[in-house]
């Protein structure tokens, strides 16, 4: 039997910054964890985002979907949008405490909320359509706490001395979940044809998407979360964990059913839906990614350094565009 290759050594680079990043997330840690999320909100909003740039790309893609932003609303954005993603992750890595947390609220709601009861108890396929808003991992403890299985798909990260304690800790939160590749993408289609919960991101730029529109502005949109729904005659719904005005608890929103029809009327809604959901929650929706690169012209608007599956946040999972020749 063939040996499978032997993976090459991390490299020093990568391991020093995961032992960084790991050393801080452990100082965060040792506080009390009404006081470590805050804390991590703040040092991301007052350290982070200065020096990675966060700043000047949430007010560039602000200038762009809303200029009529009063200059006060935006200087307040550049801080609270970091902040949000600070308080995300620091959350995944605070494992029993958050999923305890957030599981014995049961805060689920929404006018889809029936039709994902009626769906979960026939064992139909179910699509939860995810986007970079609040923090992902609320609804996945939500759903996980009423025993339903939940399952992602995630892109494995490049440092590899991250992904191996940022895995374990997004695991913990719930499973399955699948890795970006031939065998992860079957097994997350097997877990889907079985009647599984499948969450799949929709809100970052696709080059091979359709140009649909958010915020008024043409955005290269994926389609898959809709052409699997067609295929697999799936409840296809937005999801969100919209963090409430305490800034440590959550209320989960299930959006409306998104009726049948073509992809691109489907993914559509999703955008309007998140549009929607967005403008009522400036702060929660993850500013930096350039979702409208083709209107930047900018190589300075370039996504932001991995410390997740798709950046700093507790991202949701992989945006994924499956092309017909995997089966569609």
């Amino acid at each position: 039997m063939t040996q499978p290759p032997e993976e090459p050594p991390v490299p020093l680079a990568d391991r020093l910054s995961s032992g960084a990043f790991r050393l801080l997330v452990g100082l965060f840690l040792l506080m009390p964890y009404h006081r470590r999320v805050p804390a991590m909100g703040w040092a991301f909003a007052h350290v982070v985002a200065p020096l990675a740039g966060w700043r000047r790309r949430i007010r560039d893609n602000l200038a762009l979907a809303c200029p009529d932003l009063p200059p006060g609303q935006v200087r307040r954005l550049m801080r609270a949008v970091p902040d949000n993603a600070g308080r995300a992750l620091i959350e995944i890595y605070s494992g029993t405490e958050f999923t305890a947390r957030i599981g014995a609220e049961d805060r689920l709601a929404g006018p889809g909320l029936p039709a994902l009861e009626q769906a979960a108890a026939a064992g139909r396929p179910v699509i939860l359509a995810c986007a970079h808003f609040g923090n992902y991992d609320a609804m996945r403890v939500a759903l996980a706490a009423r025993g339903w299985k939940v399952g992602a798909l995630y892109r494995p990260m490049n440092n590899r001395a991250f992904n191996r304690h940022y895995v374990p800790a997004i695991e913990a939160i719930a499973r399955p979940l699948f890795p970006r590749g031939r065998a992860g993408l079957a097994g997350m289609l097997r877990f889907l044809r079985g009647g599984g919960m499948l969450c799949l991101g929709f809100d970052q730029y696709d080059r091979h998407g359709a140009t649909l529109r958010f915020f008024g502005l043409p955005s290269q949109t994926v389609l898959t979360p809709a052409e699997l729904a067609l295929r697999y005659h799936a409840l296809l719904v937005p999801i969100a964990g919209i963090r409430e005005s305490d800034g440590l608890s959550f209320r989960v929103e299930v959006g409306e059913p998104v009726m049948p029809s073509d992809p691109e009327k489907m993914m559509q809604a999703l955008n309007d839906d998140l549009e929607r959901l967005v403008r009522a929650h400036m702060d929660q929706w993850f500013w930096v990614h350039r979702r409208w690169k083709d209107l930047t012209g900018r190589p300075d608007l370039d996504d932001p350094p991995e410390l997740g599956p798709q950046g700093p946040s507790a991202a949701p999972p992989e945006t994924v565009s499956l092309a017909p020749r995997e089966g569609l």
